[in-house]
């Protein structure tokens, strides 16, 4: 099974008539299909798309134009960071008087080290994942976990480090607002998708976005987290996000989010909503 297909499968065949709750989510797994979908109407969520890149093919301007278009409520338009003030104040500079968010998505942890505190305080959010894996396999190799050649010579073992990477992202002591990417899996790994995320590991990275206050994103580029996840969140009281992470035409395509934000029946209430802090 190709990757998409396979994410697509985990995510939305699992995800029919989950506003019924968790026992449902069963029967799907069982038999592939909801006995009975669900009548009530989930009340409406917002449609802000919190995690959109501006690159050589659409300027933020460009970006505030297309979500208009779209019928986007409001996005956000996201830096990955480097090591110096520079790019942050040109971003900075370039965003601020646009009616949009502004925010940081940093690659790996300590990178706050390298920025003017004052500056990382002027964006409006910061969103972090766990996608850069730090010795990942017996052979000390950094995991790029979307990347194809990234190699797994062991699953279980993966998995292990995995989750260890997981919780030091989710606990460091660095400006953080959101948890990008969840459940996201290699594609040498991706088919065994619902034996390796088990119940308890899932528990364990929710109860930790939940103790350190953080939102979740419903990243349409991944087509994760699945269903199951999503109302074991949702159950615990975490909010969620939608993100596109797009830097091309395939900005604000949000079919997968809103999709299973609706099976869900996640609502307005679900959601994390930023601050916009004054310009």
């Amino acid at each position: 099974m190709r990757r998409k297909e396979f994410i697509k499968s985990a995510g939305i065949m699992l995800a029919s008539g989950m506003t019924v709750g968790l026992s449902h989510v069963e029967e799907i797994k069982a038999t592939g299909q909801p006995s009975a979908m669900p009548t009530d109407e989930p009340k409406p969520f917002p449609v802000y798309d919190l995690h959109v890149h501006a690159s050589q093919a659409q300027s933020p301007r460009q970006i505030i134009e297309k979500a208009e278009k779209m019928g986007i409520q409001m996005c956000g338009i996201i830096l990955n960071p480097g090591r110096t003030d520079d790019s942050l104040l040109r971003f900075i500079n370039e965003v601020k008087d646009l009616p949009c968010y502004m925010a940081l998505q940093p690659m790996q942890m300590g990178w706050s080290a390298y920025l003017s505190k004052e500056l990382i305080e002027k964006v409006d959010y910061i969103i972090m994942d766990p996608q850069t894996v730090p010795n990942s396999n017996k052979y000390g190799d950094t995991a790029y976990i979307w990347r194809h050649d990234c190699y797994i010579p062991d699953a279980e073992e993966f998995m292990k480090i995995n989750m260890k990477h997981y919780l030091a992202v989710i606990n460091n002591p660095e400006p953080m607002d959101i948890f990008g990417w969840p459940l996201f899996l290699p594609p040498a790994i991706a088919p065994l998708y619902l034996r390796l995320w088990t119940k308890e590991r899932m528990e364990q990275i929710i109860e930790a976005v939940r103790k350190r206050g953080l939102a979740l994103e419903i990243n349409d580029l991944a087509r994760t987290p699945h269903a199951e996840f999503i109302l074991m969140a949702k159950k615990a009281g975490v909010k969620f996000v939608f993100g596109s992470d797009a830097r091309d035409h395939r900005t604000f395509r949000l079919d997968y989010c809103k999709q299973i934000a609706s099976l869900c029946g996640l609502n307005e209430n679900d959601f994390f909503i930023p601050v916009r802090k004054k310009r």
